[in-house]
């Protein structure tokens, strides 16, 4: 079966370019003890990464007992912010990724503009993507659902079907697979290869593997 060559490469953000879902794992877990819900690291692996913030707000919220007051993370923002400072790497290969591809690409993330920004701009991705970041922010529904990627693809001026995406989460790799495009889940970081395997799905754990993965998906 032939494909459609592919025009577009579309980058999720967290643990796909910056090695940060480790971070706000641990982080999460800290702050949401405090607040009365209890945790396992592998409950915020299956449930948190990649999770649109009404998911996972459900599930602290039905964790402790009681909602969440509306400002809650404010006084939790300082930590993230020093974890992140203090640690957050690009992910292994990406550089040389961004290098080698032949087709343009941005980025599609379920966080906001701000924590997108202040991530690429710590790993030195930042002018990688200007002009080319995509957020749940601006659109009705973010991942799983595939509105976002259908307005990256849009504002690109590429069709779904000629759009590979590039993804760590189920919830990502789900909006791909609804908004027509090919997926790639990278397994390179906390979640497992079998959560993101399926239909019109190349699941990887090298990101230096992309570039290939990609050539072959374009004949």
């Amino acid at each position: 079966m032939t494909h459609d060559r592919v025009e577009l490469v579309i980058f999720d953000c967290d643990g796909v370019l910056v090695d940060s879902e480790r971070i706000y794992c641990r982080v999460d877990r800290e702050v949401f003890a405090r607040l009365g819900a209890e945790f396992s690291e592998a409950e915020l692996v299956e449930h948190f990464v990649g999770s649109p913030t009404e998911i996972w707000t459900a599930l602290v919220e039905e964790r402790r007992g009681e909602p969440l007051p509306a400002d809650w993370h404010e006084p939790f923002r300082p930590l993230y912010e020093e974890a992140l400072d203090a640690e957050l790497t690009v992910v292994e290969g990406v550089t040389a990724v961004l290098d080698a591809l032949e087709v343009p690409y941005c980025l599609a993330s379920n966080g906001s503009h701000g924590s997108i920004r202040r991530n690429l701009g710590r790993t030195g991705l930042l002018d990688r993507f200007e002009g080319r970041i995509f957020s749940a922010r601006d659109v009705a529904r973010g991942k799983p659902a595939p509105d976002l990627f259908l307005h990256a693809a849009a504002t690109m001026g590429v069709p779904p079907e000629r759009c590979a995406v590039v993804e760590d989460s189920p919830y990502g790799v789900r909006a791909a697979r609804a908004a027509g495009m090919r997926a790639f889940g990278y397994c390179g970081g906390l979640t497992r290869a079998d959560r993101l395997m399926g239909e019109r799905t190349v699941v990887f754990d090298d990101m230096r593997e992309l570039p290939a993965l990609l050539a072959g998906a374009r004949r």
